[in-house]
């Protein structure tokens, strides 16, 4: 812990470590104390600051009336039934060409069989004289015919080829730029490995299997209307047979897609639990082992991996059930049409093997074509699931209309008329009716109850969730402006700001937009030199690795480069939300102090916190409560009204002196 004050009544035992990670001193805490002065000091300025607890007040409980289905955190996983609908297949005009040429490729194949038929029994009509066959004007047509369907075959492959490229390519780039617009709330309530199922595995089905089933089917269907017409042509009576065989496979396939569409989108829906399982498991190892956790992680791990593994059995055991009634159809059909032509009807031998060629590659494609046409519609889940990730919740897209200025904003003015909020439509407001006006260059504090809606007022003003009202900041209405462009010209440091794996320059400036000496000076103005020196074995510089998430860096040092991207940024609105909250008192009186000193007298300084000494000094204080404002005004104004909110606080604090002093004027921290 960095409060050692907090922990002096229950720590038994003591290990105080240096910045470079070594250790200090170790023993009991007076021995630990006594050996580092510093540590003496911080511990006697934090038993004070302990006092200011009592400013914290706990959450309302939650009204039970409010709370339905709507309200979940994290939805259901959507899962469609029956079978796979058209519509995500879209409209692809290359079809027909492709269709036509595949058709006509596989045609030029099917006559060059009764090409070789009618040769063939050019030879038993001349049996006498062989010589009187013409072999150049057959092996001409032949090779005619073979060129053509080479030629079909490849404007066929050429334009499926590059449509399906161009195809995936909108799929793709649509996907991603639906969920880069996609709503705060949408983003809370669904897990981010619903979003990577999307963008990793249904995509690599649409780019692999959907394709090539695509193609095969088409395939398998020029070559069963081809072959089946050549057997009826030279054996009318099997016409029936035929017909009645592709009902009786088209019935067994009808059953085995009923039952396989289901077990392949229990198999889709299985697979995002076990890769959030683990990516959960791989982010808090660490908790995982300090609270010996481990083994019931692991029965979490395989009883999912369980859920996963019985639909995939259950996957391909379907498969084994619908080959092996294929395979006997197909056999009887074959064995039928043998029996009828050898025994039955008096045809020359060409005939007859031509005939058998066709029924026996018709009655074995009815059951390729039963499982390509499943596993096409079953892999077109993937395109099912990501139509629905097409239809969710968006944000407005940028307009010509929504470009401000290039001057704007001049100024941090900003003005807030009868602003109201909810984060879901059907949801309750979480701001009412809040007006007030914030001038240039002021530094506003913004105190209240937890759930009193403070942070949603700097989601409201970046309109990331559902708003009514307006709001101008230098002038212009910010529900004109294009939200790209509005959040590019504000910056808010969180309480937990987010960190790109890669360097300290590029977390910085991920644009690569400035030099290095600009960088230098941000994180100098920031702090950051105040808290580590120039022997520290440790410290950090722009070349400095992050880790993804910033989890080698402790709080205070994210917030602090994050304080110094807002330097670097300039923006004329600045908004920290509860950014010094988790954080030592020792970085947080070091980040106040660098933005008293280094951020520009025009920047607007929304500052929301609960320690009081964070925001005593500001221009104005707003306290909220339940969303609406409950006073806004001067801290001297508001210490000076008895029955103020504010007032109550201070009064209650431990500091009261030294925040009436901040307050006045006369006191630093």
């Amino acid at each position: 812990t960095h409060n050692v004050a907090l922990a002096t009544p229950i720590a038994e035992y003591v290990v105080c470590l240096s910045p470079d990670g070594g250790v200090l001193s170790t023993g009991s805490l007076s021995s630990a104390l006594a050996k580092d002065k510093k540590l003496s000091a911080q511990v006697a300025e934090e038993s004070k600051q302990l006092e200011e607890a009592d400013q914290e007040i706990t959450e309302p409980k939650p009204d039970i009336a409010a709370q339905n289905s709507d309200g979940k955190l994290v939805v259901a996983e959507e899962i469609s039934v029956g079978h796979v609908g058209w519509t995500p297949l879209g409209l692809i005009v290359f079809w027909a060409v492709y269709f036509g040429a595949m058709f006509l490729s596989r045609l030029a194949i099917t006559t060059e069989s009764w090409v070789l038929a009618l040769w063939a029994r050019q030879y038993e009509i001349h049996m006498g004289d062989p010589s009187e066959v013409s072999v150049s004007r057959y092996l001409s047509v032949y090779v005619a015919i073979f060129v053509f369907s080479l030629i079909t075959s490849a404007i066929s492959f050429t334009v499926f080829f590059f449509g399906t490229i161009r195809a995936s390519r909108v799929i793709h780039k649509t996907l991603i730029e639906t969920l880069l617009r996609s709503t705060l709330r949408w983003l809370d309530k669904t897990p981010s490995s619903r979003i990577i199922t999307r963008c990793t595995q249904d995509i690599a089905a649409i780019d692999g299997n959907v394709v090539a089933f695509f193609n095969n089917l088409v395939y398998i269907t020029c070559e069963i209307v081809l072959k089946l017409g050549s057997v009826i042509i030279l054996s009318p009576i099997f016409a029936l047979p035929g017909i009645l065989m592709g009902v009786v496979g088209g019935w067994l396939g009808h059953l085995y897609m009923k039952a396989q569409l289901s077990v392949k989108r229990e198999l889709s829906n299985a697979k995002s639990p076990v890769l959030g399982h683990i990516g959960a498991a791989i982010a808090g190892l660490i908790s995982i082992r300090a609270y010996g956790s481990e083994e019931a992680f692991r029965q979490e791990s395989f009883a999912r991996i369980n859920r996963f593994a019985r639909a995939q059995r259950t996957f391909w055991d379907l498969n084994r059930w619908i080959s092996v009634r294929g395979e006997l159809l197909a056999g009887s059909f074959s064995t039928a049409l043998s029996a009828y032509l050898v025994y039955w009807q008096r045809s020359d031998a060409s005939s007859t093997g031509f005939s058998l060629t066709m029924a026996v590659g018709f009655s074995s494609m009815v059951l390729i074509f039963v499982r390509n046409f499943n596993d096409f519609e079953v892999q077109g889940n993937s395109l099912e699931r990501i139509q629905q990730y097409l239809d969710i919740e968006q944000e407005p897209k940028p307009t010509p209309e929504g470009v401000p200025p290039a001057s704007w904003p001049a100024s941090g003015d900003l003005r807030v008329e009868n602003l109201s909020a909810r984060y879901s439509a059907d949801g309750p407001k979480v701001l009412v009716d809040i007006s007030f006006h914030v001038k240039s260059g002021e530094r506003v504090g913004i105190v209240g109850r937890t759930g009193s809606g403070k942070s949603s007022l700097t989601l409201a003003l970046l309109r990331c969730i559902l708003t009514e009202g307006a709001v101008y900041y230098d002038g212009l209405a910010t529900d004109k402006i294009n939200l790209d462009v509005l959040r590019s010209h504000i910056t808010i440091i969180p309480q937990v700001p987010e960190m790109l794996s890669g360097t300290l320059r590029e977390n910085i400036d991920p644009f690569s937009q400035y030099e290095d000496a600009v960088l230098n000076d941000a994180l100098r103005s920031a702090g950051l030199f105040s808290l580590q020196s120039e022997t520290d074995e440790g410290r950090l510089t722009l070349d400095s690795d992050v880790s993804s998430g910033g989890s080698n860096l402790s709080v205070g040092q994210r917030q602090i480069i994050a304080l110094a991207r807002a330097i670097v940024r300039q923006s004329k609105l600045l908004i920290l939300d509860e950014a010094t909250s988790a954080i030592d008192y020792e970085t947080d009186s070091i980040i106040q102090e660098s933005l008293r000193k280094e951020v520009a007298k025009d920047v607007t300084l929304l500052t929301v916190a609960h320690r009081l000494q964070t925001v005593m000094d500001s221009d104005k204080i707003m306290v909220l409560d339940a969303g609406r404002i409950v006073e806004f005004g001067k801290p001297t104004e508001l210490l000076d009204n008895e029955k103020s909110f504010l007032r109550s606080l201070v009064d209650a604090s431990g500091d009261k002196e030294k925040l009436y002093a901040m307050a006045a004027g006369d006191g630093s921290l």
